[in-house]
């Protein structure tokens, strides 16, 4: 596997964009709920992975567009993941420091979330595990 190989185009176009678009929906989705981009949820590390979740999303649709096609899935798929987990751990047994959404898994936003969160996770995943199959020539 060399770099070369991480340059070729894995898959389709359309997927590509689908996967960064969805990426940037993931983004937007989150700068919406901490209520805006110079804004820091409480408490502070909720923030800040806030922050961190909303560049990885936008890098990875980078990438997925410029071609870096297998780090571009990786990244997709645990822009995906992390805020399925933090979705869950929020509104189940809570995280430390914030109870605020314990049994809030109606709310509506998180719901549109969810849902594109789930289908980023099952486009990414099985382009990213293909990226991982092809060869360079």
């Amino acid at each position: 596997m060399s770099h070369h190989t991480a340059m070729t185009p894995e898959a389709t176009w359309v997927a590509r964009w689908a996967g960064a678009l969805l990426c940037l929906v993931v983004a937007a989705i989150h700068v919406v709920d901490q209520g805006g981009i110079t804004t820091t949820r409480d408490p502070y590390y909720v923030g800040v992975a806030y922050h961190v979740l909303e560049i990885a999303a936008v890098v990875a649709a980078v990438l997925l567009l410029i071609g870096l096609v297998r780090l571009g899935w990786l990244l997709a798929a645990v822009v995906a993941v992390g805020p399925l987990l933090g979705y869950i751990f929020s509104r189940g047994t809570g995280l430390p420091d914030y109870s605020d959404d314990i049994g809030n898994w109606t709310e509506p936003l998180g719901l549109v979330s969810l849902a594109v969160e789930g289908v980023l996770l099952l486009l990414s995943v099985p382009l990213f595990v293909r990226s991982l199959r092809r060869r360079a020539y």
